[in-house]
């Protein structure tokens, strides 16, 4: 079975954004009394919509999101580059390409625009706001393949935590997972998804689903 879309999510596969959305979460967790570290944290949210992160934290105090947003803003504003290999394995990338990840529209296009990646992207962007239900729902990942004019059968989504490459099993698409981010290769494994770690093979990888 050919390729003929690929679909990248976009936080620990296109923008290196996952570590400091641990560190700046668990800190701000820990400061309203929680006992959690940055595995906990990773394991818990790493993929997750924003919906499921709030029900997850609950009531919280006064003004306590406001600063979490406003410390993410800055820190990924100072920090946020493209993860690496991911510009090289783009460059060599034959085959029609978007993005769809649990993030807010502004959000993406933000991270892809600090990173220089949007216009690699340009009108190809979806967001867990298109759609009923983010991942692990396989809902995002067939509505990008409808969009693009792809069949799920002949898609290869790129992903880096479990909520995603659920999403893409439940799609019938094929996956590859990267294990080189904050998940451990542990939790990618025995999930359906073709592991990898250098994401510069990422197009070599996609021809041996051809």
């Amino acid at each position: 079975m050919g390729v003929d879309l690929v679909i990248f999510d976009c936080d620990g596969v296109l923008v290196d954004s996952e570590p400091i959305s641990v560190r700046l979460g668990t800190a701000a967790l820990r400061r309203i009394g929680w006992s959690i570290d940055e595995t906990e944290y990773a394991e818990r949210f790493v993929g997750c919509t924003n919906e499921y992160w709030a029900e997850q934290i609950g009531e919280t105090p006064a003004g306590w999101r406001e600063q979490l947003i406003a410390d993410h803003a800055a820190a990924m504003k100072a920090e946020l580059c493209a993860v690496a290999g991911i510009e090289q394995a783009l460059d060599q990338l034959s085959v029609p390409s978007c993005v769809a990840s649990n993030g807010r529209h502004v959000t993406i296009r933000h991270s892809l625009e600090l990173t220089g990646l949007a216009e690699r992207f340009a009108g190809r962007v979806f967001s867990a706001e298109d759609v009923a239900r983010g991942k692990p729902a396989p809902d995002l990942f067939l509505h990008a393949a409808a969009t693009m004019g792809a069949e799920p059968e002949r898609c290869v989504v790129v992903e880096d935590s479990p909520f995603g490459v659920m999403a893409a099993m439940s799609a019938g698409m094929r996956c590859l997972a990267f294990a080189g981010g904050v998940t451990p290769a542990s939790r990618l494994t025995g999930l359906g998804a073709t592991l990898f770690h250098d994401p510069a093979a990422i197009p070599e990888l996609i021809t041996t689903f051809g």
